[in-house]
């Protein structure tokens, strides 16, 4: 039996279903199989993005469990996000639809600027000169976030937000916004709970999506000796006086701060206990500890 997963309402009105499935360094092959797992035992979020290189692979598998009767497309919550190498207003609203042409999925409940920063266009995804130096471009968010409005306006897209943006990047896209982010994703997890901002974000009606809410144990730059969240003593500890594992007390922790996740995993038995976190609650006492983790200990800098 599938859990019921909560849903965070957004200020549109739209609803968003507080768990959700990352596919961010999921493997073509490997992926699709992850996403059709993930349905069958009760995702209805799926996050995306074109820079991961495996919305085609995602794609089929949501056609497949369309296909199958499992779920309709009205039933999923589809996230992707627009990559830094198409901010130019005119480039908006292609590599959208492109999004969506490999997605197969008709439209977007919800679409994000990647990352606030712009890299040279019709240079590849990752522009860069002779010795690797990141070649950037001079548009300016602000203008991409035009682009993202006209997405909602012609109804490609229904919810439209922004991720990887700091407090004063987010207050400068709502000076100029029609249409008002709903949602930044950002890296989340106990070692960077990112208090401050989730709570700036909140004043201002966006709801927070934690990316990396493990702690990014799997990141492909991580080194031997870099602490680990998951086996961080005191979190084990706090498991197992729930009778829990150590990502499911992390999850809850981030549900009870009303704040959106997206656990990455393609084993099926993890994608169902990740999203099996409804039965038990963190006391005050659990949250003020895990709390007490933060140490700025933030594992996903641009540089992969």
């Amino acid at each position: 039996m599938a859990p019921n997963v909560p849903a965070v309402k957004l200020s549109n009105g739209y609803e968003m279903p507080i768990i959700g499935l990352g596919t961010w360094k999921s493997k073509p092959g490997e992926v699709e199989e992850a996403v059709k797992n993930a349905i069958e035992v009760g995702y209805r979020h799926i996050d995306c993005a074109m820079v991961y290189e495996n919305e085609k692979e995602v794609g089929a598998a949501i056609k497949a469990k369309i296909d199958d009767g499992t779920v309709k497309r009205e039933d999923l919550f589809v996230v992707s996000k627009l990559w830094n190498t198409f901010h130019q207003v005119d480039l908006v609203i292609p590599t959208c639809k492109k999004t969506i042409e490999d997605l197969g999925v008709g439209y977007l409940d919800l679409y994000l600027i990647h990352w606030p920063m712009a890299y040279k266009e019709n240079a590849g995804m990752f522009p860069a000169d002779e010795n690797g130096k990141t070649l950037y471009s001079s548009v300016d968010y602000v203008d991409a976030w035009k682009g993202m409005e006209e997405l909602v306006k012609m109804g490609l897209v229904k919810s439209i937000g922004i991720s990887n943006f700091n407090s004063e990047q987010v207050q400068r896209v709502l000076d100029v916004a029609t249409i008002k982010p709903v949602n930044n994703q950002v890296e989340c997890h106990p070692y960077l709970n990112q208090k401050k901002l989730i709570a700036f974000c909140k004043e201002r009606g966006i709801c927070v999506t934690a990316y990396s809410p493990l702690g990014s144990p799997d990141r492909p730059w991580a080194k031997p000796d870099d602490p680990k969240l998951m086996e961080d003593p005191k979190l084990v500890e706090l498991a197992k006086k729930h009778g829990k594992s150590p990502a499911q007390v992390l999850l809850r922790y981030q549900v009870q701060r009303g704040v959106i996740a997206i656990p990455k995993s393609v084993h099926k038995e993890r994608l169902a206990q990740n999203i099996n976190i409804f039965d038990f609650n963190l006391s005050d006492e659990d949250v003020k500890l895990v709390d007490s983790f933060d140490c700025n200990g933030r594992v996903c800098h641009l540089n992969w």
